[in-house]
């Protein structure tokens, strides 16, 4: 039982810093980015409100050859432009992006499976 409390603690303390690691790269880059002509509509499409924030962040963490099939495919509009977003941030900008993405899905694959093996009686 100690095992999968410590798992929780440690995602939910992961979900905790990436939703203020959320309110910083919004608050800090993602405005910038909006407010920039040459960037304000290659930020991906915005399905709710804050939506391009995780489009930002996501284009900015990923490794370019991901990004880059992502550039190529039929559904490119539904995300970021790399290119242009690499040319206005800096490196702290794509510092931020990558631990906000990553702590975010690690945690959330986390919690995930903890919720898969609570449902399969794992840890009974």
């Amino acid at each position: 039982m100690a095992l999968e409390l410590k798992l929780f603690g440690l995602a939910l303390a992961g979900i905790i810093i990436s939703c203020l690691l959320f309110v910083v790269f919004g608050q800090f880059t993602v405005r910038k980015l909006r407010k920039n002509p040459a960037t304000k509509n290659r930020l991906g499409v915005e399905f709710a409100s804050g939506w391009d924030i995780f489009n930002v962040a996501q284009a900015l963490a990923l490794p370019k050859r991901i990004t880059q099939k992502l550039a190529q495919s039929p559904i490119s509009g539904l995300y970021a432009d790399r290119e242009i977003l690499e040319e206005n941030t800096t490196s702290f900008d794509r510092a931020l992006a990558k631990v906000f993405w990553y702590l975010q899905i690690v945690s959330i694959a986390i919690m995930v499976a903890l919720a898969i093996a609570n449902a399969l009686d794992v840890f009974k």
